[in-house]
Order: structure tokens, then sequence, then C-alpha cells
């Protein structure tokens, strides 16, 4: 977190915190770590949001860790090891058009 690499996408209903997830940036792959969600769907929307946001930044990967069917159904495909490493090595050094240091909303109010 102090090195700005690691961020937080959060679904907020009022005041209250409701789902979300956090992951780790290097060049133009995100790497999630964790979701959770305290109502139903909240750590979707914080996703999808992200997956929208990361597309008009150029990244070119997320890596979800573990393949389940919701992320499955919002585009994920699981791919061979040998693939992700050589992937991996390209896209860790080549810069994305994310802004520096921490980021700030980038969802209007729903």
């Amino acid at each position: 977190h102090c090195l700005e690499k690691a961020h937080s996408i959060e679904t907020w209903q009022g005041d209250r915190l409701v789902g979300g997830l956090y992951g780790i940036v290097m060049g133009r792959v995100f790497f999630g770590e964790s979701m959770f969600t305290r109502i139903s769907d909240a750590s979707k929307v914080a996703f999808v949001t992200l997956v929208r946001q990361l597309s008009e930044w150029d990244f070119a990967m997320i890596d979800c860790q573990v393949t389940t069917w919701h992320l499955l159904r919002f585009g994920a495909k699981e791919i061979p090891r040998s693939s992700f490493l050589e992937r991996l090595k390209k896209l860790i050094d080549s810069p994305s058009k994310a802004p520096t240091g921490k980021w700030r909303s980038f969802c209007p109010e729903m």
C-alpha cells in the first residue's frame, strides 16, 4: 500500500461499505487478491467497475487466481501456466495509462 501498488475497489451504499475487492498492480496486470460482499452482488459491482476502468487504462490482464462461475460469466478465461508466465513477462514492465499514486473514485454515485 505504501508503494501505491495495492488498490481497493469498493462498493458503498450510503456510508456503509457493502462489498469490494483489492489487488496489486504491476505494469499492465492487476492481480486480484480477495473479494468480499455484505449484500448480494456488491463485489460483482466492484469487479465490473474495475474491469471497465482497467480497459480504459490499457491493462491487458487481470489475474483472478481461481476460476469461478461468476468470473467466467464476466469473461474470465483460464489459460495454461506457460501462457500466463509468457504474457506476464511482457506485461509487468509495460506501462499502463493508470494514474500513478492512489486511485481516486472513478465511478459516479449510483
